[in-house]
């Protein structure tokens, strides 16, 4: 497949670029601002994508309080012109990355949520990817464009930015390796969220590209729900040296959503797809990639 791949220099751009490649495909990575209609179009024209991975957006949950006019316009604003561009130049199916965050602050009765869960978005952020999957759903019925939408959970792996909780506490390890510190500044440890490592979840794009249901969304995730203050602990064990966790008011969000836990029975009905990757691989891998950052 020609693929074209939106956000390939975003954290799980290269992956997914790195996996198509092993699966034979012809990846397609332009740099190029999605706001910017004319400018997306004509890059659509000049490298005729067969199929596109939407992955470009504002994904900055925190930050979004802050932006959310910036916000909307990447997720919103953004995703509506790449599926314009797709359809001008007739690629035949778009695979566009969604967030899990649409579904918002839950009760735990109401897990594992599935793709029939109310969308009750909390942040800016998951607002807009609300307001993405819309867009995502009018061209598949207004113009009969091919959209299959990934409801992507937590991920976490080598490259994330220290913007993500799990990457930012390895990040603050690494950096007390270097610096001989011993404490570890971490928000809420009680929330809980369904983390699956991102080599996993860039093999459930191309799955569903191939093998997805035009128009319909799917979750990506592991089905689990793990504790913050596990996915502290296991890195503070992972360290080179002796550590303590002290939280910090200041890493706090606005608003937090106290758990989440997805139901993956879709994805893997239709595609075979579940994770391989094990926790603690994860872990280590990440805590591997913010050292090789200090040389």
């Amino acid at each position: 497949m020609r693929a074209l791949v939106t956000g390939a220099n975003g954290f799980v751009g290269p992956h997914l670029v790195e996996h198509l490649i092993a699966e034979g495909d012809e990846v397609l990575t332009p740099e190029t601002d999605i706001t910017h209609r004319d400018e997306i179009c004509a890059v659509f024209e000049e490298l005729q994508p067969e199929v596109v991975y939407h992955l470009a957006a504002q994904a900055d949950v925190g930050g979004s309080w802050d932006h959310p006019l910036e916000t909307v316009r990447v997720n919103v604003e953004g995703t509506l012109n790449v599926l314009d561009a797709a359809r001008l130049v007739g690629a035949r199916r778009v695979v566009a990355v969604n967030s899990a965050d649409v579904y918002g602050i839950v009760d735990e009765s109401e897990l594992p949520l599935d793709e029939h869960s109310e969308i009750r978005p909390t942040s800016p952020y998951a607002a807009s990817k609300a307001a993405a999957e819309m867009i995502c759903i009018q061209a598949t019925r207004g113009y009969k464009l091919d959209v299959v939408r990934a409801r992507s959970f937590n991920h976490l792996g080598p490259g994330q930015s220290d913007r993500f909780v799990a990457s930012a506490i390895a990040h603050r390890i690494v950096d007390n390796e270097t610096s001989g510190s011993d404490t570890v500044r971490i928000g809420n440890l009680e929330a809980r969220r369904d983390f699956t490592d991102v080599r996993d979840v860039v093999r459930a794009y191309r799955l569903l590209m191939t093998t997805g249901a035009a128009g319909e969304v799917y979750n990506v995730c592991s089905g689990l729900d793990r504790p913050i203050q596990e996915i502290a602990d296991r890195l503070v064990g992972l360290a080179h040296s002796p550590m303590t966790l002290r939280p910090d008011p200041e890493l706090l969000r606005p608003v937090d959503l106290m758990v989440v836990r997805g139901d993956p029975s879709k994805i893997r009905s239709v595609t075979g797809w579940q994770p391989r990757i094990d926790m603690d691989t994860t872990l280590r891998d990440l805590l591997d990639f913010w050292r090789s950052q200090q040389t």
